[in-house]
């Protein structure tokens, strides 16, 4: 490894420090893909599809991290917040104007594990049965 000149230090200081995989951190939340377990598309968070499977994960890797997209609305993000909170598991709401990810949800390391699928398609997802019938719930199902 080469020693740092002024010149990179400049550089790091005026725009940051250099990070490896720069489009894949603005899909995934900030992660690289090397390091997930799981990822829940916006779709899947706001229609709670895929809870199942991400609390099988998290019962799974007690270790992780859950990092969900703040620009998704925090009513949709309650489940996942609780089931985080009943596996001790830390979560993390990320916001980045620069980024456009269709990603929700990420369980993820601090180092590569290289799962090989971590979507979940939409066949093996089973949508999380309405637990009453107010106007609120049947307006969700209508839209999802």
């Amino acid at each position: 490894m080469t020693k740092k000149n002024v010149d990179d230090y400049l550089t790091e200081g005026i725009y940051g420090s250099r990070q490896t995989k720069r489009s894949e951190r603005k899909q995934f939340l900030g992660t690289i893909r090397e390091r997930i377990v799981i990822a829940l598309t916006k779709g899947q968070v706001m229609s709670d599809k895929g809870l199942a499977h991400l609390e099988q994960a998290m019962k799974e890797n007690k270790d992780a991290k859950l990092l969900m997209n703040g620009d998704v609305s925090h009513k949709f993000l309650k489940e996942e917040k609780e089931l985080a909170d009943k596996y001790n598991i830390p979560y993390t709401e990320v916001t980045n104007e620069e980024a456009d990810t269709d990603i929700g949800a990420v369980l993820a390391y601090d180092y590569a594990i290289e799962k090989e699928e971590i979507f979940i398609e939409d066949d093996q997802v089973e949508e999380k049965q309405p637990e009453d019938d107010s106007i609120f719930s049947k307006i969700k199902r209508w839209l999802s």
